[in-house]
């Protein structure tokens, strides 16, 4: 098709289409009038593009409106079923999968332990599929899949290329996973999609410049400057993990792994789950995760009092260091430790925050404590989904 250019008919009418679609999406159901009024086109016009929408199955009525006297107002709504996308999660010790449709509304969820088999080319294909039968959806439907990992994935290739967790993750995975599932797919950092979730509906909604601070069984970053998610030339934006801090060895080699299986020094060493354990018992606070040790602790009141402000002071260690470099108005605190952690502790560290550099953000607990990267993964790919229509619409 040869490119159509500005002014002219065909092109126009695209773009009006793309603009109506937008619209509906972000506002709907509307009336053709009310469409019209948004896009500042005239009833007649908004009349004719919604019915070439309603052509192409992308919008359908919904409802009628009543406006007083004369007949009443029928309502648009894009229609959720003209496409779907899958997010991933790739938990420790189990996988799983969720449909949403383009609307944004999941339709299926399915999860999966890894003890049989951790073999991604062969697990994630066959838990997609599962799930798209339980949504009762066909496979040709699927406009992409979205799948959070651990560690750090190349940004042109597409390819977890170094992580502690995922032993039989490959150079290669990413293509073989779209042949497997003939479509787009797309693996991002775990980390990554949480600051996507927290952006969209939680304590960072619409922050332009933050930075969601991650604190669990390994430690990590999300930094968002000017709306846009950093990963840097190679993806290993945000592993802070590594981070040399005081009062941590350094490591000899960042490959090298522990007995707890962490990294063998620096920041992970300071305040990964393992550390936070073991913190809470030298205080006195029984715990089997991080999650509780902090639970526990705020629970008890002054008597734990000590550990929290040590907690506070070994975090502020690695955010104060984050900040001093991208100065973030919000740091969101997630994770096992920010899903545990009060308005105090938050306090806490952005004080620490300010004694180590010259600027103090807000420094909050994450808004999103279930499921935050799977839910990342859906916003991402049923945003994927809904560009791609976009795209379709505005070269048709």
């Amino acid at each position: 098709m040869r490119a159509q250019r500005p002014g002219t008919p065909t092109y126009l009418r695209a773009m009006n289409d793309r603009h109506a679609f937008e619209r509906l999406l972000a506002e709907g159901p509307l009336t053709r009038g009310r469409l019209g009024e948004l896009t500042g086109l005239s009833k007649v016009t908004a009349s004719q593009l919604v019915a070439r929408l309603a052509r192409r199955g992308l919008v359908e009525v919904v409802g009628t409106q009543s406006g007083g006297r004369g007949p009443s107002a029928e309502l648009y709504a894009v229609r959720p079923g003209c496409r779907y996308a899958v997010g991933v999660d790739t938990v420790l010790d189990h996988v799983v999968v969720a449909v949403a449709n383009v609307a944004g509304q999941e339709v299926a969820r399915v999860s999966r332990p890894t003890n049989e088999t951790d073999d991604p080319e062969t697990l994630i294909p066959a838990l997609v599929r599962e799930a798209l039968v339980d949504a009762e959806v066909d496979a040709s439907d699927v406009d992409n899949v979205v799948i959070g990992t651990t560690g750090v994935v190349d940004p042109d290739a597409g390819d977890v290329t170094f992580s502690f967790d995922l032993r039989r993750w490959h150079r290669g995975l990413h293509d073989a996973l779209s042949a497997e599932l003939q479509c787009d797919v797309t693996i991002e950092n775990d980390v990554n999609l949480a600051a996507v979730a927290e952006r969209d509906h939680g304590a960072a909604r619409d922050v332009e410049h933050m930075v969601l601070f991650w604190v669990g069984r390994g430690v990590g970053v999300a930094v968002v400057l000017g709306g846009q998610l950093q990963r840097g030339a190679t993806g290993a934006a945000g592993e802070v993990g590594f981070l040399p801090v005081p009062g941590a060895p350094l490591p000899a080699d960042v490959a090298s792994r522990d007995a707890r299986g962490g990294l063998s020094g620096s920041l992970q060493q300071l305040i990964g789950a393992s550390a936070v354990i073991e913190l809470a018992a030298a205080h006195g606070i029984a715990a089997d995760d991080a999650e509780g040790a902090v639970r526990a602790a705020i629970a008890a009141g002054s008597p734990a009092d000590a550990f929290l402000g040590e907690l506070a002071k070994r975090i502020a260690l690695g955010v104060a260091a984050v900040c001093a470099v991208v100065d973030p108005s919000v740091v969101v605190l997630a994770g096992d430790v920010g899903a545990a952690a009060d308005d105090k502790l938050c306090k806490r560290i952005s004080d620490e925050v300010g004694h180590l550099v010259p600027v103090m953000p807000t420094v909050v607990r994450t808004a999103v404590e279930t499921d935050p990267v799977l839910r990342g993964a859906l916003l991402t790919a049923v945003d994927k989904a809904r560009s791609n229509l976009l795209a379709a619409i505005a070269a048709d």
